[in-house]
């Protein structure tokens, strides 16, 4: 078997469809369809069922897709021990700046011991750009904030998203919101003005910036109000009180996206270690927000009784 036509295979797979396996390829929606159709008369079956709204494996794809994935490991691996990839694997990571600060300084150091040979390309960015790079095979793997539906996005895990502002700044005094954010695309920024709105209070933007410390200067100095997670409220900064009279903000979900055609064991060693990263620091952030809201629930006169109630 090509292990060629086998990439292309998993990738639709994984993609379920032609257009967005392409772009992960590097090759056209025309190549890979002809690549499938090649695999598919070497097999002398039908692998996928094609509707004008997706594109789904037959019964004989689905038992193909276990041992093409094994096959393609296989490979890779016999590759490394032949020393085909002697300069070591290069995997593209795209992540934002503030979830690079938060996660990859725990994860880097351990991950180069165990894989020295591996080389790291790190893109910092806004979620939508970074998947829009990786729908288009510029990216290896993505760890992004949700925006929207995709078919290679899994699940990590939910974070609370919270108002910021200087420790100086009194909200009282404004009685018109002046706001620091990402620019048009980043799902904060419409978390805040749908807050906003459902809130009917007055604002503007005053500080536009897509890397944090474009915002956070603008925050520190006291002159604008921003939406965070907890991990990324800056030094010099507090997160303003339920008390306050701003809207609550909800969650944002955090996704990784992994390229379908990566079957390396050093990949997925990473990947693996990226997600357990994530999940485990929310997993420890929390258990420390649910703890400070006990105690605050427990320092509010009759909140015990009415929870016994």
């Amino acid at each position: 078997m090509d292990t060629d036509l086998l990439r292309s295979f998993v990738t639709v797979a994984e993609c379920e469809g032609f257009s967005a396996a392409g772009k992960i390829l590097c090759r056209t929606q025309s190549a890979v369809s002809l690549q499938i159709k090649r695999l598919e008369d070497r097999m002398g079956e039908s692998l996928f069922e094609r509707t004008s709204r997706s594109v789904l494996l037959t019964p004989a794809g689905g038992r193909l897709l276990p041992y093409a994935r094994q096959m393609l490991k296989l490979e890779d691996e016999a590759k490394r021990m032949m020393g085909a990839d002697r300069q070591g694997e290069t995997i593209r990571l795209g992540i934002s700046e503030e979830q690079a600060g938060a996660y990859l300084p725990e994860l880097l150091p351990t991950f180069a011991r165990e894989h020295p040979e591996v080389r790291l390309e790190l893109v910092c960015d806004i979620s939508a750009s970074l998947i829009e790079r990786f729908q288009e095979g510029l990216l290896d793997v993505v760890l992004a904030v949700r925006h929207g539906p995709t078919h290679t996005g899994e699940l990590l895990g939910r974070e609370p998203m919270v108002w910021a502002v200087a420790d100086s700044v009194d909200l009282a005094e404004w009685t018109h919101l002046p706001l620091a954010l990402n620019p048009e695309g980043c799902i904060f920024r419409a978390h805040a003005f749908a807050a906003l709105g459902r809130a009917s209070r007055s604002w503007d933007v005053r500080y536009t910036s897509p890397s944090p410390t474009g915002v956070n200067v603008a925050v520190q100095s006291g002159l604008a109000l921003t939406v965070k997670t907890p991990r990324s409220v800056p030094a010099g900064c507090r997160i303003v009180d339920a008390g306050e009279g701003l809207p609550e903000l909800g969650h944002v979900e955090i996704e990784i996206h992994r390229s379908p055609g990566q079957m390396g064991e050093a990949f997925d060693a990473f990947c693996t270690a990226l997600s357990r990263t994530v999940t485990e620091t929310e997993s420890v952030e929390s258990a420390e927000i649910l703890g400070e809201s006990s105690a605050a629930c427990a320092a509010l006169p009759g909140t015990a009784s009415t929870a016994r109630r």
